[in-house]
């Protein structure tokens, strides 16, 4: 995971928030990583539909990282950033912050990046066109 920025400043837009909630824990009472997880997913989709114009699905997820567990009530924060464009794909990175822990502190709780591809309206894979 790379960390080029001072870990106290989110980098990106801020393109999701939401808020932890019971329904969302896993066993031990933090929220469940696989939500946090379809949270950025959402955040990303945010993002590239808005640079494509049209349909965009999920291809993969790298550099994923879980540095702390999320509280139930925390307001969860999710920062997109383009990285690059391919002819028919996009990589954005997301990073996701929360406010409200233990300590009411904000802090950066995961981040990884995803990478889109552009949608024609028969399913196709599509130019993602000038960005």
């Amino acid at each position: 995971m790379k960390t080029t920025h001072r870990p106290a400043d989110p980098v990106g837009q801020l393109t999701l928030q939401t808020l932890a909630m019971p329904r969302d824990t896993n066993p031990h009472g933090d929220i469940f990583g696989g939500w946090l997880l379809s949270q950025m997913d959402l955040a990303g989709a945010v993002l590239a539909r808005q640079l494509t114009k049209g349909r965009v699905a999920t291809v993969a997820v790298s550099d994923m990282g879980f540095l702390r567990p999320v509280p139930v009530g925390a307001l969860v924060s999710c920062y997109t950033s383009l990285l690059e464009t391919g002819r028919t794909s996009m990589r954005i990175n997301i990073e996701v912050w929360i406010d409200g822990g233990d300590n009411g502190e904000r802090a950066k709780v995961t981040e990884g990046d995803f990478v889109y591809v552009a949608i024609s309206e028969d399913g196709k894979t599509r130019p993602v066109g000038r960005i």
